[in-house]
């Protein structure tokens, strides 16, 4: 078989190298590709490296079974589908290949010189380089525009960040499947422009050069410095503690000298660092469950020079133009596992940040203040932070919810965002179809942000807030073009409630959970239109039943009732854009939604409730029942002040509490009040 996406064929993988990170690549693109029944070959020249790979993959898929991340036949299908060959030739026929061999240029040289006489004229051609720009490591080539550097990070087979880094002769249609394959396959993919180290590497070695110079000075312990960056920056493992687990040493002691040539004289490699690498020691750091001690004046100076050093590092990033704002914050929260810093700098105020990145660089020579961070301050504006995008397609945008460490809930900034994107689109002229869809393939819209709901104080409160995010279910809905929804995944709670204001939805087949209103299992109703529309677009009787007993339903059982227009197999957003087409020509026309009053059926069934909230239902029923006698905006504005009556019972305190203790893996245990 193969994995067909984006306009290419993908009938086997090769990973080049079995050291490190070789291995873990290789078993998340046989995590994913088994199904398809592509194969996944590692190869090495050291027999002793790939005995040493093959038993740590297969360590890791016993330990996903033992942990319920796989079952059995899962593991055992993952496994079967890789090999590990000490022969080059394994990897004739690949279709793309990563090399995660040693950071050493001309060992990297002569793999791809190796390959090129050994894989078709089509395949791709990717290094797992962590600093390595792709003209140098690819000089040599006789078709550098299929190569490009893919940068993976620890540990790669968990971690959902990868770098795309385009070299100055990679053709566009490559780098742009790399993004959209590596999305599709579940990875968070961002496109960074060629230097050296590239976008988050510097930030990562960066923080560790600050934190060796605070023990190196004297200031603090390895133990105290870790500590306190888990506490001020919201790391997972301090910067000693990541050394340590990543093996790093010896690469960033490399990497600090040519950042000190090609970056900012700052960089270097520290003589704590030097001396660590030559004794090949780690760095002594605090055991599980060991208490860190310090004084509250070396946590003061820790903290400033960590986030100092932080904050400039980070826009220093953001000045060289190799990246932007959007991209570089997700890729620091998600590839480091910490604090993104842009968020973090408009929590302590941008004149703050740059006055401790001005106090960082007075003190050590050679540290940048990036330009861009003085004029943010100088504007005295918050950083914005998008993560809601648009892209122009010939007179289609394309807008994507992005925010995938939450599967793209919304949260008060993205319903900020969605509503001032559309009343532009609704004023621009060159537009003139639109396509929303979700970043990812799990989700569209996982549902309302909880800790958005949780910060709710009242009645008047919870009415406010849905009169507010139903603001941009009115911008979709009134853009005044037509609007198709491209399910890409769940659409759940809001989320299905944003996609039912859309003028028509599609989506991936074979969904076998879709759509839903999971909101009385949360102890609340619908607030952003959801027990309106839901009625209004499929039959009454079946909306009625979807929404009190918090029911769901896969694509299939969506397009058989009318939510959904299509399944897609393929390219769901091609098809979406070629819709929006259609629409907006005239040569395909969609019933739109009724906004007057409808018919409730007489008769209506009595679901069972099981242990769902009696008093919800009440107001739930009310909501449908009440709602469907008056004008869809009538109807939306007494759903969210019958929201607003939810936010006084003592049920939704319990489902919201119950959510974010068990995320509804156990039923909430409502009172009924």
């Amino acid at each position: 078989m193969s994995y067909q996406a984006f306009g290419r064929t993908i009938r086997k993988v090769g990973v080049v190298g079995s050291g490190q990170i070789g291995p873990d690549i290789a078993l998340y693109f046989s995590k994913v590709l088994a199904e398809h029944d592509v194969p996944v070959v590692v190869t090495d020249v050291v027999p002793a490296a790939l005995e040493a790979g093959a038993a740590k993959t297969k360590k890791k898929l016993d330990k996903g079974v033992e942990t319920g991340a796989f079952k059995r036949d899962q593991a055992d299908r993952i496994l079967a589908n890789l090999s590990f060959s000490a022969d080059p030739d394994a990897l004739r026929g690949a279709d793309f290949v990563v090399e995660a061999a040693t950071e050493r240029l001309e060992v990297k040289r002569g793999i791809f010189a190796s390959l090129e006489d050994r894989v078709g004229p089509d395949t791709i051609l990717a290094s797992n380089s962590s600093h390595l720009e792709p003209e140098t490591i690819f000089e040599g080539l006789r078709h550098p525009e299929r190569s490009l550097v893919i940068h993976y990070f620890f540990p790669a087979e968990r971690n959902p960040l990868v770098e795309v880094v385009p070299g100055a002769r990679t053709e566009a249609t490559i780098w742009s499947f790399c993004l959209r394959f590596y999305e599709a396959i579940g990875k968070v993919p961002i496109r960074v422009g060629s230097r050296y180290g590239y976008a988050v590497d510097p930030i990562f070695e960066g923080l560790f050069l600050a934190a060796a110079l605070l023990v190196e000075s004297g200031t603090a312990s390895p133990k105290q410095v870790d500590a306190i960056a888990c506490k001020v920056l919201g790391l997972g493992v301090g910067p000693f503690t990541a050394m340590n687990l990543t093996g790093g040493n010896p690469l960033t002691q490399v990497g600090l000298g040519h950042y000190h040539d090609k970056l900012m004289p700052w960089f270097r490699s520290p003589s704590v660092l030097d001396r660590q690498v030559e004794a090949k020691a780690p760095w002594e750091t605090a055991a599980r469950g060991e208490a860190v001690v310090y004084d509250e004046a070396t946590f003061a100076k820790v903290s400033a020079v960590l986030t100092g050093a932080y904050f400039g590092l980070a826009t220093e990033v953001l000045d060289s133009g190799i990246t932007n704002v959007a991209d570089l914050e997700m890729a620091v929260e998600l590839g480091l596992v910490m604090e993104p810093p842009f968020a973090l700098m408009n929590r302590v105020g941008v004149p703050e940040a740059l006055a401790r990145v001005r106090g960082y660089a007075a003190a050590n020579p050679g540290f940048k203040v990036a330009g861009v961070l003085e004029r943010q301050a100088a504007a005295g504006k918050p950083w914005r932070i998008p993560v809601v995008l648009r892209e122009d397609r010939a007179g289609v945008a394309l807008v994507t919810i992005r925010r995938p460490r939450v599967l793209n809930a919304l949260d008060r900034e993205t319903f900020v965002q969605l509503r001032e994107t559309f009343d532009a689109l609704r004023d621009d002229p060159s537009i003139r179809a639109v396509v929303l869809t979700g970043f990812g393939p799990k989700a569209f819209v996982s549902g309302a942000d909880i800790g958005m709901l949780a910060r709710i104080q009242n009645p008047a409160d919870g009415e406010r807030l849905c009169l507010e995010t139903g603001e941009a279910v009115a911008a979709v809905d009134g853009v005044g073009k037509p609007v198709v929804c491209a399910l890409n995944g769940l659409a759940l709670g809001g989320g299905n409630e944003l996609a039912m204001a859309c003028t028509a939805r599609i989506a991936r087949k074979g969904l076998r959970l879709l759509a839903g209103q999971p909101e009385p299992k949360l102890g609340f109703i619908p607030g952003a239109g959801g027990t309106q529309r839901l009625p209004r677009l499929i039959p009454f009787e079946k909306a009625w039943t979807l929404l009190r007993t918090a029911g769901t339903l896969s694509s299939a059982e969506a397009l058989a009732c009318g939510l959904i227009r299509e399944e897609v197999e393929g390219d769901l957003l091609a098809r979406a854009v070629e819709l929006a087409r259609e629409l907006a020509d005239g040569r395909t026309r969609v019933a739109p939604i009724p906004r007057g009053p409808i018919a409730a059926p007489a008769g209506l069934p009595e679901p069972e409730l099981g242990g769902l909230s009696r008093r919800i239902d009440e107001l739930l029923r009310r909501a449908i029942l009440e709602g469907a006698r008056l004008t869809l905006a009538e109807g939306v504005r007494l759903e969210a002040r019958l929201f607003g009556e939810c936010c006084a019972t003592q049920d939704m305190k319990l489902g919201l509490e119950n959510f974010q203790r068990t995320n509804l893996k156990e039923p909430a245990r409502f009172v009924h009040a």
